[in-house]
C-alpha cells in the first residue's frame, strides 16, 4: 500500500523500514516531493552557476616505464589531488565492456522486486558482508536523500561470490580486480610525491578494506528541492567511481585555484570510457593537510534516473593512522593525530553527513 505523502512516519515506514526505497516512492506514482525529501535551503547549491569541470581525463597508461610522459602523468595526478581532490582516468585497466554492463546491471537489480532487495535490510540480511538501503543514515538525517543502494564488503572471493546478490557478484568482483592494479599505481605516484616509496605491505594496508556499491537515483519530480547524497567527504584512501551518462556529481573548491573560488562547486561531468577517482580523509591525513579530501554531492535529475558504481577503498580497520613522518619533518608539525581507522569509521557512521565536518575526529586542536 502506498504511504501518505503528508506523514513522514509513513514515508519512512514505506521506504525505509518496508525496503521500497524511493523507486517504491516514484513507482507508486508520486508528482510531488514529500516533505521528508526536502533539503533545507543551505544544504542546496546553485547548479545553474556550478562550474564546469573542462580538464581532459588523465591517461594512466603512461604511467607505465619511465621517461617525461610518466612524469607528465604524476605531476598531473599530483596536481589534482592538491587542489580539487578530485580527477578522471582513462586506460585505467578496467575493460570497456565491463563498465557498460556495470550500468546495465544496476538498472537491472533495481528494477527487480521490493521483496528480492529488502532480503538485504540491515536488519535481517542473510549476510553482514551486504545491506541493502536508502539514504545515509535515515533516523538521524534532518532531510532523507533521494537515493537507494546496495553496499558490498570484500573479505575474499569465496565469501563474496557466496553471500553476495546473485545478479550482480561476477561483474562487481571483475570490477574490484581489475582495478586494484590502478589504484596502486596512484598510491605510488602520491606517496612517492610526499617522499615515500612505499611498499607493497605498506600499499597492501592502506587498501586492505574494500567496500562496494550499486546506487540508484529515481527521477525526482522537483530537483531542485532534493539531493541524492548530501554534503560530504569520504573516509577513506581513495574512491574508484563508475558514473553513468546523467551525471549530478558536484565538488567543492576548498581553496581557490585554476578551476575557480573556494566555496565554488565544480560539476564532473560524465566523461565515455573514464572512471571518477577521488582523495578519501585519510590521504589527506596521511599527507597531513598536503592533499584534500574533496566535500562533493549528489544531485537528482527529473528527466532520467542515474546509477553510480562507487569501489570504496580503504585501510584496514586495524591500522593506525597519522601523518608520514617524512612529510611532518618537513612541515615541522603534525596537523592530525594517530588513531586507529575502526575508530574513524565508527565516529562517521554515527552521525549524518555533514561536509568535512568528519576530519575534526582526527584534528589536533591548537594549545
Amino acid at each position: 500500500m502506498a504511504p501518505n505523502l503528508e506523514d513522514r512516519n509513513s514515508v519512512f515506514e514505506f521506504v525505509v523500514r518496508q525496503g521500497n526505497g524511493v523507486k517504491g516512492l516514484v513507482d507508486s506514482g508520486l508528482s510531488t516531493v514529500p516533505e521528508a525529501y526536502v533539503q533545507p535551503p543551505e544544504e542546496r547549491i546553485d547548479k545553474e552557476n556550478a562550474i564546469k569541470y573542462d580538464l581532459p581525463p588523465i591517461d594512466l597508461s603512461k604511467l607505465d616505464g619511465h621517461g617525461p610522459d610518466h612524469d607528465e602523468v604524476a605531476n598531473q595526478i599530483v596536481r589534482a589531488v592538491e587542489t580539487l581532490g578530485f580527477f578522471q582516468v582513462v586506460n585505467h585497466g578496467v575493460p570497456l565492456h565491463l563498465l557498460e554492463s556495470l550500468k546495465v546491471s544496476a538498472h537491472y537489480f533495481f528494477s527487480l522486486p521490493p521483496q528480492r532487495k529488502a532480503v538485504y535490510l540491515a536488519d535481517v540480511s542473510p549476510s553482514p558482508l551486504v545491506k541493502y538501503g536508502t539514504s545515509y543514515i535515515p533516523e538521524k538525517e534532518k532531510a532523507l536523500g533521494w537515493k537507494d543502494y546496495i553496499l558490498m564488503q570484500y573479505t575474499n572471493d569465496d565469501e563474496a561470490l557466496q553471500h553476495w546478490p546473485q545478479e550482480i557478484k561476477e561483474l562487481l568482483l571483475e570490477y574490484l580486480r581489475s582495478s586494484t592494479g590502478m589504484v596502486k599505481k596512484l598510491l605510488q605516484v602520491t606517496l612517492g610525491n610526499l617522499g615515500v616509496k612505499p611498499d607493497d605491505s605498506m600499499i597492501d594496508v592502506l587498501i586492505g578494506k574494500k567496500m562496494l556499491s550499486m546506487i540508484f537515483y529515481p527521477i525526482c519530480p522537483n530537483p531542485d528541492l532534493t539531493l541524492g547524497v548530501g554534503r560530504h567527504s569520504d573516509i577513506g584512501t581513495f574512491t574508484v567511481l563508475l558514473q553513468d551518462e546523467v551525471g549530478g556529481l558536484y565538488v567543492k573548491i576548498e581553496q581557490d585555484t585554476g578551476y575557480g573560488k573556494k566555496g565554488d562547486w565544480i560539476l564532473i561531468p560524465p566523461t565515455p570510457n573514464a572512471l571518477v577517482i577521488n582523495v578519501g580523509d585519510m590521504l589527506q591525513i596521511l599527507s597531513n593537510g598536503k592533499y584534500k579530501s574533496a566535500e562533493h554531492i549528489v544531485c537528482t535529475s527529473s528527466t532520467n534516473s542515474r546509477v553510480s558504481v562507487p569501489i570504496f577503498i580503504m585501510p584496514r580497520e586495524t591500522t593506525k593512522i597519522a601523518p608520514l613522518p617524512q612529510v611532518v619533518e618537513k612541515d615541522g608539525i603534525a596537523v592530525y593525530k594517530e588513531f586507529v581507522y575502526v575508530d574513524y569509521m565508527n565516529k562517521v557512521f554515527a552521525n549524518a553527513l555533514d561536509g568535512k565536518k568528519s576530519l575534526d575526529f582526527a584534528k589536533i586542536s591548537p594549545a
